[in-house]
């Protein structure tokens, strides 16, 4: 499979302004009455929820316990940061690692799974991580979580940048964003993530063209749950502490909710989209009343009912609908049908 010479082509102007907008963020962010750090945690989520629906967006392949990898990332960066070394290049890979490990475990027992079966296996094994997260007081510290994370400084050789301050954090934070948005949409736009997007359509039909689907299959999980772990590393930093609660089933319902919002289904930034509705959401409604949630769920309801494809999905179609071309087309078109 072969990828469209113009795929790449397309994505770097959006990247640059999109880059550019979100360099802007801490210049502007405190005067509309959000709090610096909700950028922060925006691009750790984006960075999340990307991961995920490189697996449920463009695999097609449901994971209701996903949570699980991003609090393990988040419980490897303190313990690594804790009884190794506190060094912020080994404990993000020890965050990598750790949710990749735990996924290719997983993957393990489920890629020869489909359709409902598949997802219900991905929610016992997240309840499982889960459960022992809260039950191993001596590495975990139980349901008080690991606390008395620092957030550690970038160590270049010669220069060291500390992340103490939001600002800080924040640019270090989107340039991982940025470095992990490029790969990918590289990935997904290659031929790996065309035959992905054949499984999506239909595992038999790619199987019968020669395509080990349970090697892809597991494949992709990994790679999710690894990315997954490095943004759980990267909130741990951010909140200076990790807590089972970030794997337990409704958090994992939160970025499940955050993708399907967004249009992650038709649209690689939908995620990202999502995420930033999501939590702004949280933050603005939820100063005037704590049942924020039931707001959510009530546009959440709404979206699957009336635009399935999500909100970057109809802003797709709504652009594509004033597109000039296609509307001197339908002009045309009508004048032939007046005769």
């Amino acid at each position: 499979m072969k990828t469209p010479p113009h795929a790449e082509k397309l994505i770097t102007p959006a990247m640059l302004v999109l880059g550019l907008v979100l360099a802007t963020v801490p210049l502007w962010i405190s005067r509309v009455g959000l709090y610096p750090y909700l950028g922060v945690e925006i691009l750790i989520w984006s960075i999340y929820a990307l991961a995920f629906n490189l697996l449920l967006g463009t695999a097609g392949l449901p994971s209701f316990g996903h949570g699980a990898y991003f609090g393990i990332g988040a419980y490897a960066f303190g313990l690594t940061q804790f009884n190794v070394a506190p060094s912020l290049w080994l404990c993000l890979a020890a965050a990598l690692l750790a949710g990749g490990i735990a996924g290719a475990l997983v993957a393990l027992f489920i890629s020869h799974r489909r359709g409902i079966y598949y997802a219900f296996m991905t929610i016992a094994f997240g309840q499982i991580f889960w459960f022992v997260a809260i039950k191993s007081h001596g590495i975990t510290g139980g349901e008080d979580g690991l606390l008395k994370i620092r957030r550690l400084p970038v160590d270049l050789g010669l220069v060291s940048i500390d992340l103490s301050s939001n600002t800080a954090l924040y640019y270090f934070v989107l340039l991982a964003f940025m470095l992990a948005a490029v790969g990918l949409w590289r990935l997904t736009h290659s031929p790996f993530g065309r035959v992905l997007s054949a499984i999506r359509q239909s595992e038999t039909r790619a199987a019968h063209l020669g395509y080990p689907v349970r090697l892809y299959k597991f494949a992709v999980f990994t790679i999710s749950a690894a990315l997954s772990g490095f943004a759980g590393g990267l909130f741990a930093m951010a909140q200076n502490s990790a807590f089972p609660d970030v794997m337990s089933l409704h958090y994992s319902g939160y970025i499940v909710m955050m993708v399907l919002v967004g249009g992650g289904m038709v649209s690689f930034w939908g995620p990202v989209v999502g995420v930033v509705v999501f939590l702004v959401a949280r933050d603005v409604i939820g100063a005037y009343t704590t049942s924020w949630m039931l707001w959510f769920g009530l546009l959440f309801i709404a979206v699957v009912l009336f635009k399935p494809e999500g909100i970057a999905g109809a802003v797709q179609g709504w652009w594509r609908q004033l597109d000039p071309r296609r509307l001197r087309e339908g002009a045309r078109l009508s004048q032939v049908l007046r005769g």
